[in-house]
């Protein structure tokens, strides 16, 4: 009889983080390629092992618009299926910009940082990198907020 190890036979969904900042009724938004296509997305990104969630947020948007972040709260938590069928796993962090790093060099994937109002997303609904992008909007604009202290990155001991 084989033994399966169940640590190494185990699910697990991609995590991921986004930012959420906007100004003067513009999103920060990012046309990247993937997969062979231009799509829209808000800057985001896997976390990397043993990073903090507010960690990966701070260096997806510094890689991918050359800005520093300083994420204030949590306008979102998300689990969806991709059209890839895998499972993602999406922290969306609201806050504000602090300074833009000109001259940095952005993430080879990131063809253009722009921003858009929500009018011209919901326009452009076909070349979002998913859906997702429009519900993190819509619920940062109802005011949803999470505060960082939600989420904690722990050692414990084995």
């Amino acid at each position: 009889m084989t033994m399966v190890n169940d640590k190494c036979a185990r699910w697990h969904p991609h995590l991921t983080v986004a930012c959420m900042a906007q100004r003067e009724g513009r999103y920060l938004m990012v046309r990247e390629n993937h997969c062979g296509h231009s799509v829209l997305n808000q800057p985001a990104g896997h976390v990397e092992k043993g990073e903090s969630l507010v960690g990966a947020v701070i260096r997806e948007t510094l890689e991918e618009t050359g800005w520093e972040f300083a994420p204030e709260y949590i306008s979102g938590i998300y689990q969806f299926l991709a059209g890839d069928g895998e499972t993602y796993l999406r922290f969306t962090f609201a806050g504000d910009l602090i300074t833009e790093r000109t001259g940095h060099s952005l993430d080879p994937a990131i063809a253009e940082v722009v921003w858009m109002d929500r009018l011209s997303l919901e326009n452009s609904r076909d070349f979002l990198r998913s859906q997702v992008v429009l519900k993190c909007i819509a619920d940062y604009e109802a005011g949803n907020r999470l505060p960082l202290g939600c989420v904690q990155q722990l050692k414990l001991s084995a």
